[in-house]
């Protein structure tokens, strides 16, 4: 039986939809704007979404906000200065949270981004994906080389922290590409990169029609390796398997996330999890945002309670792909059950341990070398 001594820290995550242009790449709940975004009623909306968790939440402070999407940078900075103030009112936010905000290169405007630090946001993430035109004309991006690192310079002015997402494995990508990506984005002085491999996912246009010229597998593995290899030389230290920081720029909603904390979800096709009454729910929202804007606040809450068998693999999914694991204790704190009372997650754990691919020791659960190259295997013992 679940029963939380504490429970989890609080996050809110919110979703604006809209884009420019969709990417072929893109599994997101995105879609291209309209001539003028009706950017006071979607607000409105995401203020009686939240309005419905209150009672869920009464008490419990946020630690982070991160506003996500889409491209939450097409929002003026009036919208977003009254968006942060409005949860404010709402929700008991600890001093100094992290507001996180991602925007991309082709919707940068000077005054704009000062207005979103003015307005509270003290993390910027920002969308640049490679400084290659050609690369960015494939994969779809609306910005060129020399946009995304006037925003990326600007950014590192205004905001104490800055993070900047790059892919590899793309069509056609050389390791001599991928090293001068990296260095650009290196020699522009943010305090944290995302670098990511370019995936197929489904539903997406290159699911369908993939592009010619993917880099086959040991192209892969060698530039995840240069990956990992060059940002240490820079001193960035590598947290979670795609995630790299410089010391105390780790993203504290990401880490909030991937070690199974609580975190409201809001807007058109968001998603949440919330431990509440000996009982952990997962919260979707529809995804259409003109259907979100007509029916939120008037419709039920959309929620799928967890149940104890999938706790093993809920927690595990992201927890392991930290770099240092998480303390044992983490577990019980999250899910409100004791390691040992689960019945099935010893059983678990032993058979990871003895795959030689999960480290139970000292208290903390992790990943070995050989399970972070294996990590779907990993995740999937648990299931």
């Amino acid at each position: 039986m679940i029963n939380f001594s504490t429970l989890p820290e609080l996050s809110l995550y919110v979703h604006l939809p809209w884009c420019i242009r969709k990417c072929p790449y893109c599994d997101f709940n995105s879609h291209e704007k309209p001539d003028g975004i009706p950017e006071s009623e979607y607000v409105d909306a995401l203020m009686r979404d939240l309005e419905q968790f209150l009672p869920w939440v009464w008490g419990r402070p946020l630690v982070s906000i991160f506003i996500g999407g889409g491209t939450p940078s097409l929002f003026s900075s009036a919208s977003i200065a009254r968006l942060i103030s409005e949860i404010r009112a709402r929700v008991k936010c600890l001093p100094g949270l992290e507001i996180t905000l991602e925007a991309n290169p082709g919707s940068f405007e000077a005054d704009r981004f000062r207005g979103f630090a003015d307005a509270g946001v003290n993390r910027l993430s920002i969308g640049i994906q490679s400084f290659d035109n050609q690369q960015l004309k494939t994969l779809g991006r609306v910005h060129d080389r020399e946009q995304a690192i006037a925003a990326a310079a600007l950014a590192v002015e205004i905001f104490p922290r800055v993070n900047i997402d790059l892919m590899f494995g793309l069509p056609s990508q050389s390791m001599a590409m991928l090293k001068a990506d990296l260095e650009q984005a290196i020699n522009l002085g943010v305090g944290h990169i995302s670098c990511y491999q370019l995936t197929m996912e489904p539903n997406t246009r290159f699911a369908l029609q993939p592009p010619p010229g993917l880099p086959d597998e040991e192209l892969l593995a060698d530039m995840q390796a240069f990956v990992v290899n060059r940002l240490k030389q820079s001193e960035f230290d590598r947290y979670e398997i795609s995630a790299f920081c410089m010391p105390g720029q780790a993203s504290q909603h990401n880490l909030n996330y991937w070690t199974f904390g609580d975190y409201l979800g809001i807007g058109a096709g968001a998603h949440g999890k919330i431990s509440a009454a000996q009982r952990i729910v997962r919260t979707t929202r529809v995804r259409h945002p003109a259907s979100y804007m007509e029916s939120i606040g008037s419709t039920p809450i959309n929620e799928t309670e967890v149940s104890i068998e999938a706790l093993p693999f809920e927690f595990m999914l992201n927890a392991l792909r930290l770099v240092e694991g998480v303390p044992s204790h983490r577990w019980a704190q999250t899910t409100g059950i004791d390691v040992g009372a689960h019945p099935r997650l010893l059983d678990q754990i032993g058979v990871a341990q003895k795959a030689g691919l999960l480290s139970f020791t000292s208290g903390r659960f992790q990943a070995t070398a050989r399970g972070y190259e294996l990590l779907n295997d990993l995740q999937s013992t648990f299931l």
